[in-house]
């Protein structure tokens, strides 16, 4: 089994930075495309951040110029870096992976179990 871990949430107030960790463990051939989604109360989980195997990145128009998805293929983890926080930015965020097991697997997917981000106006 893959599992991912998300850790760097918090409490910030409006203005300020955090920087969201995923990190995949156990077995598997290559990690694929990797995702950051969010779900704030009552609200659907919504995409927020991609990133494709080659880098290749894109961003919700909600937070285009104030975050930063990147990854470190050796030490499989994605990051998100978050600047100028506002208050709508308050959800609980969940890392999404695309990852083959062995080179002659197809794709499966998992899901972090999410690290709370709360912005204070």
């Amino acid at each position: 089994q893959v599992q991912l871990v998300e850790s760097g949430g918090g409490l910030v107030q409006a203005g300020g930075s955090l920087t969201l960790s995923c990190a995949a463990s156990g077995s598997f051939f290559r990690i694929n495309d990797m995702y950051w989604y969010r779900q704030a109360p009552g609200k659907q989980r919504e995409l927020v951040a991609t990133i494709a195997t080659g880098g290749r990145t894109n961003y919700a128009d909600s937070v285009k110029g104030r975050f930063t998805i990147s990854r470190d293929n050796a030490k499989n983890t994605v990051y998100l870096q978050m600047n100028n926080l506002k208050a709508e930015d308050t959800a609980v965020y969940y890392c999404y992976a695309v990852v083959q097991l062995r080179i002659t697997d197809f794709a499966r997917t998992y899901w972090g179990q999410g690290t709370q981000v709360t912005v204070s106006s």
